[in-house]
């Protein structure tokens, strides 16, 4: 059966998945690049920007997967453009360029209604406007017998979470402490949510830890 997953989301030591201050300037928040080092120096990575080069080994593996197997993404506003009200100008199709990563229906959570944008590489964008739910059956719809991806941000896991939602999580703690910006885990009780852990493995620039509802080690 066809899961909704959180696949690479990358946190830091303290509990922040961003940092302060997103914008233009820093799609990530101040510093929050810092917690995806992991995945920037992957084989993977570089692929998917089209260069060469990148490193084998458990990153990879873990950023290869986190993009594999969907068939539709969810993405918060701020995931398709840098906040505030003018989506970053009339002409704005997102952050990846003409040919996004996603190669799939791209569901982005809105109040702002817009127009669904056919991008290179099969990645079109759809504008959601009533709610985590209707994205999730309209996704799950688009997505077939392949997974859903619940892509980020912060927020956006979050009401997943708390809803019930989620299947899977791969978090990617990276040993980095941020201080501020937008926490992942405040008010949120993983166990009491039904959630174990099913994997943990190492790199030298991440913990990687998979949480399964239902499921313990």
């Amino acid at each position: 059966m066809a899961r909704v997953r959180v696949g690479g989301f990358s946190v830091s030591i303290d509990g922040f998945g961003a940092g302060p201050d997103q914008g233009l300037a820093n799609p990530l928040g101040r510093r929050g690049e810092e917690l995806h080092r992991w995945f920037f120096g992957t084989r993977f990575f570089n692929e998917m920007v089209g260069r060469e080069g990148g490193s084998d080994g458990v990153d990879q593996d873990f950023g290869a997967r986190a993009m594999a197997g969907f068939g539709a993404f969810i993405l918060g506003r701020n995931m398709f453009g840098p906040a505030g009200d003018d989506w970053g100008g009339p002409d704005w199709k997102g952050w990846w360029g003409d040919n996004p990563p996603y190669h799939a229906p791209t569901f982005i959570l809105t109040h702002t209604p817009r127009a669904p944008i056919e991008m290179e590489g099969g990645t079109t964008f759809i504008f959601v406007t009533d709610g985590i739910e209707s994205a999730l059956d309209q996704a799950r719809d688009a997505a077939g017998d392949l997974d859903v991806k619940i892509g980020g941000g912060v927020s956006t896991v979050r009401q997943y979470l708390t809803a019930g939602l989620i299947d899977e999580l791969h978090y990617a703690v990276s040993p980095v402490f941020l201080g501020q910006g937008e926490k992942m885990f405040d008010g949120i009780d993983l166990p009491a949510l039904g959630f174990g852990v099913t994997e943990q493995v190492n790199s030298p620039n991440a913990m990687h830890v998979v949480l399964t509802k239902g499921e313990t080690k």
